[in-house]
């Protein structure tokens, strides 16, 4: 009786744990959303700076009773100017939305809101980018839903469309503003 190597038993096993795990990542509830520690959590503090002349986006905002929006993008970012018109409606809407730009320059920054419209009510900038790591920014866009006590409740990475808009964040707007949130 032939005896099996080591090495011809090796390749099927390494096969089987790559595929496992492929299979694994598959099977999570939305293959597309990226987990964020920050879900439930108070929402980190801000290191930001004013955006030109705007209101200046600050904690103590996060946390006076009504659920808002914060957005951190770029004006370099083209997936922000395809989620803007999703921003705009938003604020039409009367929902909070607070901006942060990212790693961006002031005048290209503003020089952005003049041309698409401005809906932030609130604004700041992250020139370091020290605060988009704090709350764990991959890249821009992205958007989090916190609650009126400024607990996180959802993470979004990547531009709002109009699906998006309906199907996840409204959702997560109105949890967030359910009396038990």
């Amino acid at each position: 009786m032939a005896r099996l190597s080591p090495l011809m038993v090796l390749p099927p096993v390494l096969f089987l744990a790559v595929a496992g795990l492929f299979y694994a990542g598959m099977i999570r509830d939305n293959p597309d959303s990226l987990p964020t520690a920050l879900q439930g959590q108070e929402a980190p503090a801000l290191a930001v700076v004013p955006l030109g002349d705007a209101p200046l986006l600050t904690d103590a905002a996060l946390r006076e009773g009504k659920v808002t929006l914060v957005n951190f993008w770029a004006s370099w970012c083209a997936p922000c100017r395809a989620e803007h018109p999703q921003l705009m409606r938003m604020t039409e809407q009367g929902i909070p939305v607070f901006g942060i730009n990212y790693k961006d320059k002031d005048d290209k920054a503003l020089g952005f809101l003049n041309d698409l419209g401005d809906p932030f009510q609130l604004s700041a900038a992250d020139p370091q980018g020290r605060t988009g790591l704090d709350w764990g920014v991959y890249g821009v866009p992205e958007t989090f839903v916190i609650d009126g006590t400024g607990k996180v409740v959802l993470r979004f990475a990547g531009p709002i469309t109009s699906d998006i808009m309906d199907g996840i964040i409204m959702p997560a707007i109105a949890k967030a503003s359910a009396p038990n949130g």
